[in-house]
Protein backbone atom coordinates (compact mmCIF):
# COMPACT_ATOMS: atom_id res chain seq x y z
CA UNK A 1 0.00 0.00 0.00
CA UNK A 2 1.31 3.45 -0.90
CA UNK A 3 1.46 6.27 1.62
CA UNK A 4 0.76 9.85 0.59
CA UNK A 5 2.38 13.07 1.64
CA UNK A 6 0.15 16.09 2.32
CA UNK A 7 0.82 17.14 -1.29
CA UNK A 8 -0.36 13.75 -2.56
CA UNK A 9 2.96 12.36 -3.74
CA UNK A 10 3.67 8.69 -3.07
CA UNK A 11 6.36 7.75 -0.57
CA UNK A 12 7.80 4.36 0.24
CA UNK A 13 7.52 2.78 3.73
CA UNK A 14 11.29 3.18 4.08
CA UNK A 15 11.08 6.92 3.45
CA UNK A 16 8.05 7.20 5.74
CA UNK A 17 9.91 5.64 8.67
CA UNK A 18 13.11 7.54 8.04
CA UNK A 19 11.22 10.82 7.82
CA UNK A 20 12.05 13.18 10.66
CA UNK A 21 14.77 10.98 12.16
CA UNK A 22 17.83 11.53 10.02
CA UNK A 23 18.62 14.88 11.65
CA UNK A 24 16.99 14.46 15.03
CA UNK A 25 18.46 16.20 18.05
CA UNK A 26 19.65 14.02 20.90
CA UNK A 27 19.21 14.70 24.59
CA UNK A 28 22.04 15.39 26.98
CA UNK A 29 22.40 14.03 30.50
CA UNK A 30 20.15 16.44 32.39
CA UNK A 31 17.38 16.73 29.79
CA UNK A 32 17.13 12.94 29.60
CA UNK A 33 17.34 12.62 33.40
CA UNK A 34 14.55 15.15 33.84
CA UNK A 35 12.15 13.26 31.55
CA UNK A 36 12.41 9.99 33.46
CA UNK A 37 13.45 11.55 36.78
CA UNK A 38 10.18 13.43 37.30
CA UNK A 39 8.33 10.13 37.31
CA UNK A 40 10.52 8.29 39.79
CA UNK A 41 11.20 11.24 42.11
CA UNK A 42 7.50 12.07 42.34
CA UNK A 43 7.37 8.98 44.57
CA UNK A 44 8.76 11.14 47.39
CA UNK A 45 5.28 12.60 47.71
CA UNK A 46 3.64 9.33 48.71
CA UNK A 47 6.09 6.46 49.22
CA UNK A 48 7.12 7.43 52.78
CA UNK A 49 3.48 7.28 53.85
CA UNK A 50 2.84 3.98 52.02
CA UNK A 51 5.89 2.38 53.62
CA UNK A 52 4.80 3.61 57.06
CA UNK A 53 1.34 2.06 56.66
CA UNK A 54 2.83 -1.44 56.37
CA UNK A 55 6.29 -1.20 57.95
CA UNK A 56 5.64 1.42 60.61
CA UNK A 57 8.82 2.83 62.14
CA UNK A 58 10.87 0.51 59.88
CA UNK A 59 9.84 2.53 56.80
CA UNK A 60 13.28 4.20 56.31
CA UNK A 61 14.99 0.78 56.36
CA UNK A 62 12.45 -0.57 53.86
CA UNK A 63 13.08 2.39 51.57
CA UNK A 64 16.84 1.79 51.75
CA UNK A 65 16.19 -1.83 50.73
CA UNK A 66 14.21 -0.55 47.76
CA UNK A 67 17.17 1.66 46.90
CA UNK A 68 19.34 -1.46 46.97
CA UNK A 69 17.03 -3.14 44.47
CA UNK A 70 17.30 -0.10 42.25
CA UNK A 71 21.10 -0.35 42.46
CA UNK A 72 20.90 -3.95 41.20
CA UNK A 73 18.61 -2.97 38.34
CA UNK A 74 20.94 -0.14 37.40
CA UNK A 75 23.52 -2.79 36.50
CA UNK A 76 20.94 -4.99 34.76
CA UNK A 77 19.67 -2.15 32.58
CA UNK A 78 23.17 -0.88 31.81
CA UNK A 79 24.33 -4.21 30.38
CA UNK A 80 21.27 -4.77 28.20
CA UNK A 81 20.60 -1.28 26.90
CA UNK A 82 24.24 -0.46 26.11
CA UNK A 83 24.50 -3.78 24.25
CA UNK A 84 21.19 -3.14 22.44
CA UNK A 85 20.89 0.68 22.34
CA UNK A 86 17.47 0.83 20.71
CA UNK A 87 14.09 2.07 21.95
CA UNK A 88 11.74 -0.46 23.46
CA UNK A 89 13.19 -1.39 26.86
CA UNK A 90 12.11 -4.90 27.87
CA UNK A 91 10.50 -5.41 24.45
CA UNK A 92 13.77 -4.72 22.64
CA UNK A 93 15.68 -6.96 25.05
CA UNK A 94 13.33 -9.92 24.63
CA UNK A 95 12.95 -9.36 20.87
CA UNK A 96 16.68 -9.93 20.43
CA UNK A 97 16.81 -12.97 22.71
CA UNK A 98 13.50 -14.80 22.21
CA UNK A 99 10.37 -14.70 20.01
CA UNK A 100 8.50 -11.62 18.86
CA UNK A 101 5.31 -12.76 20.59
CA UNK A 102 7.06 -13.08 23.97
CA UNK A 103 8.60 -9.64 23.52
CA UNK A 104 5.19 -8.22 22.61
CA UNK A 105 3.67 -9.50 25.86
CA UNK A 106 6.31 -7.56 27.80
CA UNK A 107 5.56 -4.51 25.65
CA UNK A 108 1.86 -4.75 26.49
CA UNK A 109 2.70 -4.61 30.19
CA UNK A 110 4.89 -1.58 29.56
CA UNK A 111 2.12 0.21 27.65
CA UNK A 112 -0.34 -0.50 30.46
CA UNK A 113 2.17 0.86 32.95
CA UNK A 114 2.45 4.09 30.94
CA UNK A 115 -1.33 4.44 30.65
CA UNK A 116 -1.75 3.97 34.39
CA UNK A 117 1.14 6.35 35.12
CA UNK A 118 -0.26 9.09 32.89
CA UNK A 119 -3.82 8.89 34.19
CA UNK A 120 -2.98 8.47 37.88
CA UNK A 121 -0.28 11.18 37.82
CA UNK A 122 -2.48 13.67 35.96
CA UNK A 123 -5.47 13.10 38.23
CA UNK A 124 -3.38 13.23 41.43
CA UNK A 125 -1.76 16.47 40.23
CA UNK A 126 -5.21 17.98 39.69
CA UNK A 127 -6.35 16.83 43.14
CA UNK A 128 -3.41 18.70 44.68
CA UNK A 129 -4.27 21.73 42.54
CA UNK A 130 -7.94 21.48 43.54
CA UNK A 131 -6.86 21.40 47.19
CA UNK A 132 -5.04 24.72 46.63
CA UNK A 133 -7.49 26.26 44.13
CA UNK A 134 -10.95 24.61 44.34
CA UNK A 135 -12.09 26.47 41.22
CA UNK A 136 -10.42 23.85 39.00
CA UNK A 137 -12.78 20.90 38.19
CA UNK A 138 -10.97 17.55 38.56
CA UNK A 139 -11.99 15.51 35.48
CA UNK A 140 -11.83 18.31 32.84
CA UNK A 141 -8.56 19.61 34.31
CA UNK A 142 -7.06 16.11 34.21
CA UNK A 143 -7.91 15.82 30.51
CA UNK A 144 -6.44 19.29 30.05
CA UNK A 145 -3.09 18.18 31.54
CA UNK A 146 -3.05 15.11 29.26
CA UNK A 147 -3.78 17.29 26.23
CA UNK A 148 -1.16 19.88 27.21
CA UNK A 149 1.64 17.32 27.39
CA UNK A 150 0.44 15.68 24.20
CA UNK A 151 0.88 19.03 22.44
CA UNK A 152 4.33 19.49 24.01
CA UNK A 153 5.41 16.08 22.70
CA UNK A 154 4.04 16.81 19.23
CA UNK A 155 6.06 20.04 19.15
CA UNK A 156 9.23 18.02 19.83
CA UNK A 157 11.02 15.94 22.46
CA UNK A 158 13.79 18.52 22.94
CA UNK A 159 11.30 21.30 23.63
CA UNK A 160 9.28 19.16 26.05
CA UNK A 161 12.50 18.05 27.74
CA UNK A 162 13.28 21.66 28.69
CA UNK A 163 9.89 21.86 30.39
CA UNK A 164 10.70 18.60 32.21
CA UNK A 165 14.07 19.98 33.29
CA UNK A 166 12.49 23.11 34.79
CA UNK A 167 10.05 20.91 36.72
CA UNK A 168 12.84 18.60 37.87
CA UNK A 169 15.02 21.47 39.16
CA UNK A 170 12.06 23.02 40.99
CA UNK A 171 11.21 19.62 42.53
CA UNK A 172 14.78 19.03 43.75
CA UNK A 173 14.97 22.53 45.26
CA UNK A 174 11.62 22.02 47.00
CA UNK A 175 12.76 18.71 48.51
CA UNK A 176 16.03 20.27 49.70
CA UNK A 177 14.16 23.14 51.37
CA UNK A 178 11.69 20.68 52.91
CA UNK A 179 14.52 18.58 54.39
CA UNK A 180 16.47 21.59 55.71
CA UNK A 181 13.42 23.05 57.44
CA UNK A 182 12.42 19.62 58.76
CA UNK A 183 15.82 18.82 60.28
CA UNK A 184 15.98 22.31 61.81
CA UNK A 185 12.71 21.53 63.61
CA UNK A 186 13.81 18.10 64.88
CA UNK A 187 15.26 19.06 68.30
CA UNK A 188 11.84 20.09 69.56
CA UNK A 189 10.17 16.76 68.70
CA UNK A 190 12.52 14.11 70.10
CA UNK A 191 9.72 12.66 72.25
CA UNK A 192 7.69 11.90 69.07
CA UNK A 193 10.57 9.94 67.54
CA UNK A 194 11.04 8.05 70.81
CA UNK A 195 7.34 7.16 71.00
CA UNK A 196 7.32 5.94 67.38
CA UNK A 197 10.36 3.73 68.02
CA UNK A 198 8.47 1.97 70.80
CA UNK A 199 5.93 0.72 68.22
CA UNK A 200 8.57 -1.38 66.40
CA UNK A 201 7.24 -4.91 65.76
CA UNK A 202 9.13 -7.99 66.99
CA UNK A 203 9.61 -11.59 65.93
CA UNK A 204 7.38 -12.82 63.12
CA UNK A 205 5.60 -9.47 63.01
CA UNK A 206 8.93 -7.80 62.18
CA UNK A 207 9.46 -10.00 59.10
CA UNK A 208 5.88 -9.50 57.89
CA UNK A 209 6.15 -5.72 58.33
CA UNK A 210 9.41 -5.57 56.38
CA UNK A 211 8.06 -7.81 53.58
CA UNK A 212 4.77 -5.99 53.11
CA UNK A 213 6.41 -2.58 53.55
CA UNK A 214 9.08 -3.48 51.00
CA UNK A 215 6.46 -4.69 48.50
CA UNK A 216 4.34 -1.55 48.87
CA UNK A 217 7.39 0.75 48.78
CA UNK A 218 8.47 -0.66 45.40
CA UNK A 219 5.96 1.82 43.97
CA UNK A 220 8.77 4.28 44.58
CA UNK A 221 10.89 2.86 41.73
CA UNK A 222 8.26 3.23 39.01
CA UNK A 223 9.75 5.28 36.20
CA UNK A 224 13.21 3.74 36.41
CA UNK A 225 12.44 1.69 33.30
CA UNK A 226 11.42 4.75 31.25
CA UNK A 227 14.90 5.81 30.14
CA UNK A 228 15.35 2.53 28.23
CA UNK A 229 12.30 3.31 26.10
CA UNK A 230 13.76 6.49 24.57
CA UNK A 231 17.49 5.65 24.53
CA UNK A 232 17.71 6.45 20.79
CA UNK A 233 16.84 10.06 21.63
CA UNK A 234 19.78 10.29 24.06
CA UNK A 235 23.38 11.16 23.25
CA UNK A 236 25.93 8.37 23.50
CA UNK A 237 26.85 7.56 27.09
CA UNK A 238 23.88 9.46 28.56
CA UNK A 239 21.72 6.43 29.39
CA UNK A 240 24.05 5.14 32.12
CA UNK A 241 24.10 8.62 33.69
CA UNK A 242 20.30 8.84 33.79
CA UNK A 243 20.18 5.62 35.81
CA UNK A 244 22.85 6.91 38.19
CA UNK A 245 21.08 10.23 38.71
CA UNK A 246 17.70 8.59 39.36
CA UNK A 247 19.29 6.16 41.83
CA UNK A 248 20.98 8.95 43.78
CA UNK A 249 17.78 11.00 44.03
CA UNK A 250 15.69 8.04 45.23
CA UNK A 251 18.26 6.75 47.74
CA UNK A 252 18.67 10.20 49.30
CA UNK A 253 15.20 11.73 49.38
CA UNK A 254 12.87 8.77 49.94
CA UNK A 255 14.50 7.63 53.23
CA UNK A 256 15.04 11.26 54.35
CA UNK A 257 11.37 12.19 53.95
CA UNK A 258 10.42 9.03 55.86
CA UNK A 259 12.85 9.80 58.70
CA UNK A 260 11.54 13.36 58.97
CA UNK A 261 7.89 12.34 59.02
CA UNK A 262 8.52 9.67 61.68
CA UNK A 263 10.50 12.17 63.78
CA UNK A 264 7.97 14.98 63.54
CA UNK A 265 4.58 13.20 63.53
CA UNK A 266 3.06 10.32 65.50
CA UNK A 267 2.70 7.19 63.39
CA UNK A 268 -1.11 7.25 63.43
CA UNK A 269 -1.06 10.86 62.19
CA UNK A 270 1.25 9.86 59.31
CA UNK A 271 -1.19 7.13 58.26
CA UNK A 272 -4.24 9.41 58.53
CA UNK A 273 -2.56 12.03 56.29
CA UNK A 274 -0.94 9.57 53.87
CA UNK A 275 -2.45 11.21 50.76
CA UNK A 276 -0.88 14.62 51.52
CA UNK A 277 1.87 13.63 53.96
CA UNK A 278 4.63 15.98 52.79
CA UNK A 279 2.27 18.94 52.62
CA UNK A 280 1.07 18.16 56.17
CA UNK A 281 4.65 17.88 57.50
CA UNK A 282 5.56 21.11 55.70
CA UNK A 283 2.62 22.93 57.31
CA UNK A 284 3.78 21.79 60.77
CA UNK A 285 7.42 22.79 60.25
CA UNK A 286 7.45 25.74 57.84
CA UNK A 287 3.92 27.05 58.00
CA UNK A 288 1.38 27.53 55.22
CA UNK A 289 3.93 28.98 52.78
CA UNK A 290 6.02 25.80 52.80
CA UNK A 291 2.87 23.66 52.58
CA UNK A 292 1.71 25.63 49.52
CA UNK A 293 5.19 25.27 48.00
CA UNK A 294 5.02 21.48 48.41
CA UNK A 295 1.54 21.41 46.85
CA UNK A 296 2.70 23.46 43.84
CA UNK A 297 5.70 21.16 43.52
CA UNK A 298 3.43 18.11 43.64
CA UNK A 299 1.29 19.51 40.82
CA UNK A 300 4.38 20.23 38.72
CA UNK A 301 6.30 16.98 39.24
CA UNK A 302 3.24 14.75 38.85
CA UNK A 303 2.53 16.57 35.60
CA UNK A 304 6.13 15.86 34.64
CA UNK A 305 5.44 12.15 35.16
CA UNK A 306 2.72 12.48 32.51
CA UNK A 307 5.40 13.77 30.12
CA UNK A 308 7.53 10.70 30.94
CA UNK A 309 4.66 8.45 29.90
CA UNK A 310 4.22 10.20 26.56
CA UNK A 311 7.93 10.07 25.72
CA UNK A 312 8.33 6.44 26.81
CA UNK A 313 5.25 5.10 25.05
CA UNK A 314 6.11 6.94 21.82
CA UNK A 315 9.52 5.30 21.61
CA UNK A 316 8.09 1.87 22.45
CA UNK A 317 5.09 1.95 20.08
CA UNK A 318 7.23 3.28 17.23
CA UNK A 319 9.61 0.34 17.64
CA UNK A 320 6.69 -2.13 17.75
CA UNK A 321 5.13 -0.61 14.64
CA UNK A 322 8.47 -0.96 12.83
CA UNK A 323 8.40 -4.65 13.77
CA UNK A 324 4.79 -4.94 12.52
CA UNK A 325 3.30 -5.55 15.95
CA UNK A 326 1.18 -2.43 15.44
CA UNK A 327 -0.10 -0.89 12.18
CA UNK A 328 2.32 1.21 10.11
CA UNK A 329 -0.34 3.92 10.28
CA UNK A 330 1.26 4.99 13.58
CA UNK A 331 4.68 5.67 12.01
CA UNK A 332 3.76 8.87 10.18
CA UNK A 333 5.87 11.77 11.50
CA UNK A 334 5.27 15.52 11.19
CA UNK A 335 7.63 18.34 10.26
CA UNK A 336 9.08 18.37 13.76
CA UNK A 337 9.99 14.68 13.37
CA UNK A 338 7.58 13.55 16.11
CA UNK A 339 5.09 10.72 15.75
CA UNK A 340 1.91 12.70 16.33
CA UNK A 341 -0.44 9.80 15.63
CA UNK A 342 1.02 7.72 18.46
CA UNK A 343 0.83 10.70 20.82
CA UNK A 344 -2.77 11.57 19.92
CA UNK A 345 -3.97 7.96 20.18
CA UNK A 346 -2.29 7.61 23.59
CA UNK A 347 -3.84 10.84 24.84
CA UNK A 348 -7.32 9.78 23.66
CA UNK A 349 -6.89 6.34 25.23
CA UNK A 350 -5.89 7.83 28.60
CA UNK A 351 -8.78 10.31 28.48
CA UNK A 352 -11.31 7.60 27.63
CA UNK A 353 -10.13 5.39 30.51
CA UNK A 354 -10.43 8.37 32.86
CA UNK A 355 -14.02 9.00 31.71
CA UNK A 356 -14.99 5.31 31.79
CA UNK A 357 -13.74 4.92 35.37
CA UNK A 358 -15.38 8.19 36.37
CA UNK A 359 -12.15 9.25 38.06
CA UNK A 360 -12.17 6.25 40.44
CA UNK A 361 -8.73 4.85 39.78
CA UNK A 362 -8.46 2.00 42.29
CA UNK A 363 -8.36 -0.57 39.47
CA UNK A 364 -5.72 1.40 37.56
CA UNK A 365 -3.56 1.48 40.68
CA UNK A 366 -3.57 -2.33 40.61
CA UNK A 367 -2.67 -2.30 36.91
CA UNK A 368 0.10 0.18 37.67
CA UNK A 369 1.70 -1.94 40.41
CA UNK A 370 1.74 -5.28 38.60
CA UNK A 371 2.64 -3.76 35.22
CA UNK A 372 5.81 -1.91 36.10
CA UNK A 373 7.05 -4.60 38.51
CA UNK A 374 6.33 -7.19 35.82
CA UNK A 375 8.22 -5.15 33.22
CA UNK A 376 11.29 -4.88 35.45
CA UNK A 377 11.18 -8.60 36.27
CA UNK A 378 10.94 -9.45 32.56
CA UNK A 379 13.86 -7.14 31.86
CA UNK A 380 16.02 -9.08 34.30
CA UNK A 381 14.81 -12.31 32.67
CA UNK A 382 15.79 -10.86 29.28
CA UNK A 383 19.26 -10.11 30.66
CA UNK A 384 19.60 -13.79 31.57
CA UNK A 385 18.51 -14.84 28.07
CA UNK A 386 21.10 -12.54 26.53
CA UNK A 387 23.81 -14.05 28.71
CA UNK A 388 22.80 -17.58 27.70
CA UNK A 389 21.77 -17.16 24.05
CA UNK A 390 23.78 -14.14 22.90
CA UNK A 391 27.19 -14.71 24.47
CA UNK A 392 28.99 -13.21 21.45
CA UNK A 393 27.08 -9.91 21.58
CA UNK A 394 29.44 -7.01 22.17
CA UNK A 395 28.96 -5.42 25.60
CA UNK A 396 30.35 -2.34 27.35
CA UNK A 397 29.31 -3.65 30.78
CA UNK A 398 28.37 -7.00 32.33
CA UNK A 399 26.13 -7.46 35.37
CA UNK A 400 27.02 -10.45 37.53
CA UNK A 401 24.72 -13.46 37.77
CA UNK A 402 24.00 -12.82 41.46
CA UNK A 403 23.08 -9.22 40.65
CA UNK A 404 20.60 -10.22 37.94
CA UNK A 405 19.05 -13.06 39.93
CA UNK A 406 18.84 -10.88 43.04
CA UNK A 407 17.10 -8.09 41.11
CA UNK A 408 14.62 -10.47 39.48
CA UNK A 409 13.92 -12.17 42.81
CA UNK A 410 13.31 -8.84 44.56
CA UNK A 411 10.70 -7.58 42.09
CA UNK A 412 9.08 -11.03 41.92
CA UNK A 413 8.68 -10.90 45.71
CA UNK A 414 7.30 -7.39 45.29
CA UNK A 415 4.58 -8.68 42.94
CA UNK A 416 3.73 -11.45 45.42
CA UNK A 417 3.61 -8.99 48.31
CA UNK A 418 1.30 -6.61 46.45
CA UNK A 419 -1.06 -9.49 45.63
CA UNK A 420 -1.11 -10.39 49.34
CA UNK A 421 -1.91 -6.77 50.17
CA UNK A 422 -4.76 -6.74 47.63
CA UNK A 423 -5.37 -9.86 45.53
CA UNK A 424 -7.89 -7.99 43.39
CA UNK A 425 -4.98 -6.15 41.75
CA UNK A 426 -4.40 -9.13 39.47
CA UNK A 427 -8.05 -9.05 38.38
CA UNK A 428 -7.84 -5.35 37.58
CA UNK A 429 -4.60 -6.01 35.70
CA UNK A 430 -6.16 -8.77 33.57
CA UNK A 431 -9.12 -6.52 32.69
CA UNK A 432 -6.73 -4.24 30.80
CA UNK A 433 -3.95 -6.66 29.88
CA UNK A 434 -6.06 -9.23 28.02
CA UNK A 435 -7.62 -6.79 25.48
CA UNK A 436 -4.19 -5.24 24.83
CA UNK A 437 -2.64 -8.65 24.21
CA UNK A 438 -5.48 -9.63 21.87
CA UNK A 439 -4.67 -6.65 19.64
CA UNK A 440 -1.02 -7.70 19.42
CA UNK A 441 -1.95 -11.34 18.81
CA UNK A 442 -4.29 -10.27 16.03
CA UNK A 443 -1.38 -8.46 14.35
CA UNK A 444 0.96 -11.38 14.98
CA UNK A 445 -1.50 -13.91 13.48
CA UNK A 446 -2.74 -11.71 10.69
CA UNK A 447 -1.68 -14.18 7.97
CA UNK A 448 -3.65 -17.14 9.44
CA UNK A 449 -6.53 -14.75 10.09
CA UNK A 450 -6.44 -13.57 6.47
CA UNK A 451 -6.31 -17.17 5.25
CA UNK A 452 -9.34 -18.00 7.40
CA UNK A 453 -11.16 -15.06 5.90
CA UNK A 454 -10.16 -16.31 2.45
CA UNK A 455 -11.53 -19.78 3.16
CA UNK A 456 -14.78 -18.29 4.40
CA UNK A 457 -15.00 -16.15 1.29
CA UNK A 458 -14.45 -19.22 -0.92
CA UNK A 459 -17.28 -21.12 0.77
CA UNK A 460 -19.86 -18.38 1.25
CA UNK A 461 -19.00 -15.54 -1.12
CA UNK A 462 -17.64 -17.37 -4.14
CA UNK A 463 -19.26 -14.83 -6.45
CA UNK A 464 -17.52 -11.87 -4.76
CA UNK A 465 -14.29 -12.30 -6.74
CA UNK A 466 -13.03 -8.82 -6.07
CA UNK A 467 -12.98 -9.42 -2.32
CA UNK A 468 -11.25 -12.76 -2.78
CA UNK A 469 -8.63 -11.27 -5.08
CA UNK A 470 -7.86 -8.39 -2.71
CA UNK A 471 -7.21 -10.77 0.19
CA UNK A 472 -4.93 -12.95 -1.96
CA UNK A 473 -3.02 -9.88 -3.07
CA UNK A 474 -2.59 -8.76 0.52
CA UNK A 475 -1.21 -12.15 1.60
CA UNK A 476 1.10 -12.26 -1.41
CA UNK A 477 2.37 -8.77 -0.69
CA UNK A 478 3.15 -9.58 2.93
CA UNK A 479 4.78 -12.95 2.23
CA UNK A 480 6.64 -11.46 -0.72
CA UNK A 481 8.39 -8.78 1.34
CA UNK A 482 12.10 -9.41 1.25
CA UNK A 483 14.34 -10.12 4.23
CA UNK A 484 18.12 -9.71 4.13
CA UNK A 485 20.09 -12.34 6.05
CA UNK A 486 23.87 -11.97 6.44
CA UNK A 487 25.82 -15.23 6.70
CA UNK A 488 29.45 -15.60 7.70
CA UNK A 489 29.83 -18.89 5.84
CA UNK A 490 28.17 -22.11 4.85
CA UNK A 491 27.64 -23.76 8.23
CA UNK A 492 24.49 -25.82 7.84
CA UNK A 493 23.48 -25.61 11.52
CA UNK A 494 23.70 -21.79 11.56
CA UNK A 495 21.64 -21.39 8.39
CA UNK A 496 19.09 -23.92 9.67
CA UNK A 497 18.74 -21.92 12.92
CA UNK A 498 18.29 -18.65 10.98
CA UNK A 499 15.69 -20.11 8.56
CA UNK A 500 13.78 -21.69 11.42
CA UNK A 501 13.69 -18.33 13.26
CA UNK A 502 12.38 -16.52 10.15
CA UNK A 503 9.74 -19.16 9.50
CA UNK A 504 8.53 -18.94 13.11
CA UNK A 505 8.66 -15.16 13.68
CA UNK A 506 8.26 -13.45 10.29
CA UNK A 507 5.49 -13.27 7.73
CA UNK A 508 7.89 -12.89 4.80
CA UNK A 509 9.00 -15.97 2.91
CA UNK A 510 11.52 -14.34 0.53
CA UNK A 511 15.12 -14.23 1.78
CA UNK A 512 18.13 -12.48 0.27
CA UNK A 513 21.09 -14.43 1.70
CA UNK A 514 24.19 -12.20 1.63
CA UNK A 515 27.73 -13.59 1.87
CA UNK A 516 30.60 -11.07 2.01
CA UNK A 517 34.29 -11.90 1.68
CA UNK A 518 37.44 -9.77 1.74
CA UNK A 519 39.75 -12.09 -0.26
CA UNK A 520 38.99 -14.73 -2.88
CA UNK A 521 40.23 -17.48 -0.59
CA UNK A 522 37.56 -16.41 1.96
CA UNK A 523 34.76 -16.97 -0.56
CA UNK A 524 32.56 -19.83 0.72
CA UNK A 525 29.96 -19.69 -2.07
CA UNK A 526 30.29 -23.40 -2.90
CA UNK A 527 29.77 -24.41 0.72
CA UNK A 528 26.74 -22.14 1.03
CA UNK A 529 25.21 -23.50 -2.20
CA UNK A 530 25.67 -27.03 -0.89
CA UNK A 531 23.99 -26.11 2.42
CA UNK A 532 21.11 -24.40 0.58
CA UNK A 533 20.46 -27.53 -1.47
CA UNK A 534 19.82 -29.45 1.74
CA UNK A 535 17.84 -26.65 3.39
CA UNK A 536 15.46 -26.29 0.42
CA UNK A 537 14.21 -29.79 1.22
CA UNK A 538 13.58 -28.79 4.85
CA UNK A 539 12.10 -25.32 4.16
CA UNK A 540 10.31 -25.61 0.79
CA UNK A 541 8.16 -22.53 1.47
CA UNK A 542 11.19 -20.23 1.64
CA UNK A 543 12.40 -18.50 -1.53
CA UNK A 544 16.15 -17.93 -1.02
CA UNK A 545 18.30 -15.76 -3.32
CA UNK A 546 22.06 -15.99 -2.69
CA UNK A 547 24.09 -12.79 -3.16
CA UNK A 548 27.88 -13.17 -2.97
CA UNK A 549 30.02 -10.04 -2.99
CA UNK A 550 33.50 -8.96 -2.18
CA UNK A 551 33.35 -6.43 0.63
CA UNK A 552 33.42 -5.88 4.38
CA UNK A 553 30.44 -6.17 6.72
CA UNK A 554 29.67 -2.96 8.57
CA UNK A 555 27.35 0.09 8.67
CA UNK A 556 28.24 1.27 5.10
CA UNK A 557 27.47 -2.16 3.63
CA UNK A 558 24.21 -2.43 5.62
CA UNK A 559 23.14 1.03 4.37
CA UNK A 560 24.07 0.18 0.78
CA UNK A 561 22.14 -3.12 0.71
CA UNK A 562 19.14 -1.51 2.44
CA UNK A 563 18.94 1.09 -0.33
CA UNK A 564 19.68 -1.36 -3.16
CA UNK A 565 16.98 -3.86 -2.26
CA UNK A 566 14.54 -1.42 -0.59
CA UNK A 567 14.59 -3.45 2.64
CA UNK A 568 14.16 -1.77 6.03
CA UNK A 569 17.01 -2.32 8.45
CA UNK A 570 14.65 -3.92 10.95
CA UNK A 571 14.15 -6.61 8.28
CA UNK A 572 17.89 -7.25 8.02
CA UNK A 573 19.10 -10.10 10.26
CA UNK A 574 22.64 -10.73 11.48
CA UNK A 575 24.66 -12.77 13.92
CA UNK A 576 25.85 -11.10 17.13
CA UNK A 577 28.71 -8.60 16.44
CA UNK A 578 31.92 -9.68 18.14
CA UNK A 579 34.60 -7.69 19.96
CA UNK A 580 36.80 -7.84 16.86
CA UNK A 581 34.38 -5.59 14.96
CA UNK A 582 35.23 -1.89 15.04
CA UNK A 583 31.61 -0.75 15.05
CA UNK A 584 28.74 -0.91 17.54
CA UNK A 585 25.29 -2.40 17.14
CA UNK A 586 23.85 1.12 17.32
CA UNK A 587 25.80 2.10 14.20
CA UNK A 588 24.20 -0.75 12.26
CA UNK A 589 20.74 0.73 12.85
CA UNK A 590 17.68 -1.40 13.55
CA UNK A 591 19.16 -4.71 12.37
CA UNK A 592 18.09 -7.72 14.43
CA UNK A 593 20.34 -10.33 16.03
CA UNK A 594 18.88 -13.82 15.50
CA UNK A 595 21.88 -16.08 16.20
Amino acid sequence: MENKTPEGSAVTPLELIRGGHSQKKRLGQWLATAICGNDITSSCLYVAAIASVYAGVLAPIVLLLVGGVLYLYKKVYTEVVEALPLNGGAYNCLLNSTSKLTASLAACMTILSYIATAVISAKTAVEYLHHLLPVFPIIPSTIGILAMFAILNIIGITESAWVALCIFIFHMLTLIIFCIVGFADLPGHLEIATANLQTMPHGEGLLIAVFLGFSAALLGVSGFESSANFVEEQKQGVFRKTLRNMLIAVVIFNPLTSILSLSLLPLNEIISHKEYLLAHVAANTGGQFLADLVIVDAVAVLSGAVLTSFVGVTGLVRRMALDQCFPHFLLRSNRQGTHHRIIIVFMLLCSSILLVTGGSLLNLAGVYTISFLGVMTLFAFGNILLKVKRKELKRTYRAGWLTVLGAMGATSLGILGNLIINYRNVLFFLDYFVPTVLIVIAMYLRIPIMKAILNLANEILTKVLLFRTSVIDKITKITGQRIVLFTRGGRLDRLHEAFQYILKNESSRKIILVHLYRRMEDNEEDAIQKALSALKQIFPVLDVELVVRQGEFGPPMVDALSREYGVLKNSMFVGAPEDKHNFSLEQLGDVRIIF
